[in-house]
């Protein structure tokens, strides 16, 4: 899938902006803080309905600007033309897909962007919550009725831990309905899970030993977040003490992870941060690569800061695995990146939130 059109209205400080993008390369120079990165928000805001910049939320509206707004001309594989818009103002965000009102997921399906920026490593060396936000993006793009099975789980969830904050004892039938909810829940977003990281695991293994040799063949290794050797809900039941002593659930599918070890790397922190970074650019293409088998399209691929990520060799490895895909790429730097030049690309100058195209 590609972007045809762009247009931005009231995202930090770009406050008015129409672009016509190629179907291939494009790039977006200028020096920092002129409003690249934020471009690249905006397309991330109508795939993940958030920024990938952490506490953002409060921070994406323009100064003196009541609302925001991005729209987009969707071209995907069997050359459909389809019009998506998100908006916001105040806390609420508003989705529509041509024209017409549409739920957040509804949006999200249409719309596949993944991004590598300086703060991909978390992926690797974060908080778990990021690796399932990875994890269950993709699971969505093959089962799309996995949102509303993990919003029902969110709901039981917030059930239980009011009952746990309000010290309701331990023995209270009130917990049963809710653990019954959560076990089966989890087993079902266990499955789903489970059955995406074997399809990922080939694609994995070969983006990130491909990026990172030195460290042997990488493994995969996942936690399912509770114990395997018994039922969720009996387990639940056993815990109601503990977790309130907590205030809080301590087991089940929101406290699943994942992660990558390697032959000469067995545990993360035998990685240095510059290959937490090509571990999750790894990740990342992998992802792509997945999604591109399930649906025949490959999503909009994001490279923000790419230069200052990533030496120039890696950065030549990237460019040519997407260059031979066919993926619609949008890269961000100071300057024009070294192993773009000779290559066809558009090129947009980025001033104070002002866009200029160069080529």
């Amino acid at each position: 899938m590609r972007l045809d059109r762009l247009r931005i209205q009231g995202l930090r400080c770009l406050h008015e902006v129409d672009l016509a993008l190629a179907p291939g390369i494009n790039v977006f120079i200028g020096a920092n803080g002129a409003g690249k990165t934020s471009v690249l928000e905006a397309v991330f805001l109508l795939s993940h309905a958030r920024s990938f910049r952490s506490g953002a939320r409060e921070a994406l509206l323009a100064r003196s600007a009541s609302r925001l707004s991005v729209f987009a001309e969707l071209r995907q594989a069997n050359d459909r033309l389809l019009r998506l818009g998100l908006g916001r103002e105040g806390a609420r965000w508003e989705a529509r897909i041509e024209g017409e009102g549409a739920s957040l997921g509804q949006l999200i399906a249409e719309c596949a962007v993944t991004c590598f920026e300086p703060g991909s490593h978390a992926l690797i060396a974060g908080a778990a919550e990021e690796r399932r936000r990875f994890l269950d993006w993709g699971v969505f793009h093959v089962e799309h009725g996995f949102l509303d099975i993990w919003r029902r789980y969110q709901r039981a969830l917030k059930q239980r831990n009011s009952l746990l904050r309000a010290g309701m004892e331990q023995g209270s039938p009130l917990y049963g309905p809710w653990e019954t909810e959560l076990s089966a829940l989890a087993g079902w977003i266990d499955s789903q899970r489970r059955n995406y990281l074997e399809r990922l695991r080939p694609s994995l293994h070969a983006c990130v030993a491909a990026l990172l040799p030195e460290l042997g063949a990488p493994e995969l290794r996942y936690r399912r977040g509770w114990a395997d050797d018994r039922d969720l809900h009996e387990q639940l039941e056993a815990q109601r003490g503990r977790d309130l002593g907590r205030g809080h659930t301590s087991l089940g599918a929101h406290r699943a992870d994942w992660s990558l070890a390697f032959e000469h790397a067995p545990q993360r922190e035998h990685l240095s941060r510059g290959q937490e970074k090509l571990a999750a650019l790894g990740c990342m293409l992998a992802q792509a690569r997945l999604y591109a088998d399930h649906h025949g399209d490959w999503p909009v691929i994001c490279l923000d800061d790419l230069a200052s990520e990533l030496d120039e060799a890696h950065q030549a490895s990237v460019i040519a695995q997407l260059t031979e895909s066919g993926a619609q790429v949008l890269v961000t730097g100071t300057c024009l990146p070294e192993p773009l030049r000779g290559l066809p690309h558009r090129m947009f100058h980025v001033e104070q939130g002002q866009l200029t195209p160069l080529l």
